[in-house]
């Protein structure tokens, strides 16, 4: 079963897709949330779709949100902050453990690049959770972002002129990139007791590798880095995809 669900947090409504595996109406499901990345929405450029559609396949649903200011859900970009998400994705999960269909003690977080900074610091603040996969996360952000550049661009001078940085067609606003340049990513998550897999391909020119690794530096013997050879940021090859996919897949199945 696939259907919408709307969530409301701080007088907004978040969009969401929600997939549901075949079986007794009264069952409860292991949940996986999708946690998508900057300037993204819940459908993410290494297809959540098609990985919800394969969750559920093998008995795990899963809930795909869009975050405030993204896709369908309320909200101006030029508002959006990490501390936000990080906020929004909090409130999501405390939802979803009270949806009729999902098991409250088998939640666990997908987070694309951006969002899969956001899963690894909600994982740590958010009690109870399972299982935290993340996809390229883009922990090179704050450093980037500290030294003033996005992408190699200089934000200072585009945000004086223009009041603020374009990113994509996306309005950047000074409160998201200061939001950003202070998160401390890997000393926030690194409190998460349970199980992490890190997926990130070595030719991410986006996220370099090296800020992946430094993850484990942090946690505490509890998370493993799958390094893809040849994979990008958008794992935009089928092979690639398709091991990114499979590789969550005997993750969540194994820890949920």
């Amino acid at each position: 079963m696939i259907r919408n669900h709307d969530f409301r947090h701080d007088g907004l409504t978040l969009r969401s897709t929600v997939h549901i595996p075949d079986g007794p109406a009264q069952r409860r499901w292991p949940v996986a949330v999708f946690i998508h990345g900057f300037t993204s929405n819940r459908l993410e450029v290494p297809s959540f779709v098609a990985m919800a559609r394969l969750l559920a396949d093998n008995g795990i649903a899963s809930v795909r949100v869009d975050l405030s200011g993204h896709g369908e859900s309320d909200g101006d970009f030029f508002d959006v902050t990490i501390t936000g998400e990080i906020a929004e994705a909090r409130a999501v999960l405390r939802a979803v453990r009270e949806m009729d269909f999902a098991d409250p003690a088998r939640i666990g977080l997908v987070g694309m690049s951006m969002g899969g900074v956001v899963a690894g610091i909600v994982a740590a603040e958010e009690p109870g959770l399972r299982a935290a996969c993340l996809w390229s996360p883009a922990a090179v952000a704050p450093f980037e972002m500290g030294r003033g550049y996005l992408k190699g661009r200089s934000l200072a001078g585009e945000i004086e002129e223009k009041g603020y940085f374009d990113a994509d067609g996306h309005r950047v606003s000074a409160a998201l990139v200061a939001d950003i340049a202070n998160l401390d990513v890997y000393g926030r998550s690194a409190a998460y007791p349970g199980p992490v897999r890190i997926i990130h391909g070595d030719k991410d020119d986006v996220a370099p590798i090296e800020y992946a690794r430094r993850y484990l530096e942090y946690y505490h013997g509890n998370a493993e880095l799958e390094v893809v050879p040849g994979a990008d940021h958008s794992w935009g090859s089928v092979p690639h995809r398709a091991r990114l996919h499979q590789s969550t897949l005997e993750f969540l199945r194994g820890k949920m």
